[in-house]
């Protein structure tokens, strides 16, 4: 399959918006930007479509599928039941990188809640994505766009490495602006469930939530055999080829643990650079959590080029928006965790 490039950034943007949703329409899978990762978008409403998503993938079959929309109107089509609190939380968040698991209408693929009775749902801020919806009139579920497991892509770049050959695709845009898959809320529980965090952080959600709770999974592995409402939670994901560990602790700790293993990568922050006499990847400061989070999976694509013999990883804060770098990386690890 030759995957055909759709470019918005020195192209016909109206054109390749066109091409994506004809695609769309005809059971096709198209990788797109979004203000997150690259998802790679099928029609909701398509066994067929979905089919293709996790062939392309090689995603696990028991793991659910997040649906974009572009206006309050879809919602009526992929969700029923609404709580007032999700609402509400819609009002605030949307459009943005904040999904919601609601109860789904029957329009919904079985393959895209793989099982259960509910879908996982957001109206995304990039504008590409969401003229694309409009033009092809499809809710569209989308995964990130990239073999299952591996980091997730925020450029086009990344998606093509990945998926170039497998895929209908890609539309060429900017890179993505948060770099993190959005936050994920539970309104099918007796109170509203942090599954996933994201750019929209718990702090900002319990103005909204006062009662809102954190899954388990958010910070270690579900048991084995239990059923997930949310993409990751259930499986080893972002993880780069080489054996990779997380590390807690202070920059000094850090260098001085790292420093002997002159065999490996370190992964570090902008404040840890200049005590470090081993290869290194910064990926942000420790004082800023929205650039460890743009940043973290090209670091993650990164260390597989190096030829190190193991991937050593500065833990950020589990606060703020560092809470899902945190998540994110802890699931790269495999949930191997140094504590220095």
């Amino acid at each position: 399959m030759e995957t055909e490039k759709l470019d918005l950034l020195s192209g016909d943007y109206e054109k390749s918006i066109e091409r994506a949703a004809d695609i769309l329409k005809n059971d096709g899978i198209v990788a797109v930007p979004t203000e997150t990762v690259y998802g790679l978008a099928a029609s909701a409403f398509s066994d067929k479509a979905i089919a293709k998503v996790f062939a392309a993938k090689g995603r696990p079959q028991d793991n659910p599928l997040i649906v974009h929309i572009s206006d309050g109107k879809m919602l009526e089509t992929v969700a029923k039941d609404i709580p007032l609190s999700a609402l509400k939380c819609a009002a605030t968040f949307w459009p943005g990188p904040f999904t919601m698991v609601l109860k789904k209408t029957d329009r919904i693929a079985n393959s895209v809640s793989r099982g259960l009775d509910t879908v996982a749902v957001r109206m995304p801020s990039e504008k590409s994505i969401r003229d694309i919806i409009d033009r092809s009139g499809l809710p569209l579920a989308a995964p990130s766009a990239n073999i299952s497991g591996s980091p997730s892509p925020t450029t086009y770049t990344h998606v093509l490495n990945d998926l170039d050959g497998k895929i209908d695709a890609v539309v060429l845009g900017d890179d993505c602006k948060f770099g993190v898959e959005s936050t994920v809320v539970s309104f099918c529980t007796k109170n509203p469930r942090l599954l996933r965090p994201g750019a929209v952080t718990l702090e900002r959600l319990k103005m909204l939530l006062p009662d809102i709770e954190v899954d388990k999974a958010v910070l270690s592995e579900p048991e084995s055999g239990e059923k997930v409402s949310s993409p990751g939670m259930k499986y080893k994901h972002y993880s780069p080829k080489t054996e990779t560990f997380l590390v807690e602790g202070t920059s000094e700790a850090f260098a001085g643990f790292m420093n002997e293993k002159t065999d490996a990568i370190a992964i570090c922050f902008s404040e840890d650079a200049p005590l470090l006499t081993v290869k290194k990847i910064i990926y942000g400061s420790k004082d800023d959590d929205l650039s460890l989070a743009k940043n973290v999976f090209s670091a993650l694509r990164e260390a597989d080029t190096r030829n190190a013999s193991a991937v050593y990883i500065h833990a950020p804060l589990k606060t703020g928006v560092g809470l899902a770098v945190y998540n994110r990386l802890i699931r790269a690890a495999a949930f191997k965790v140094m504590y220095l």
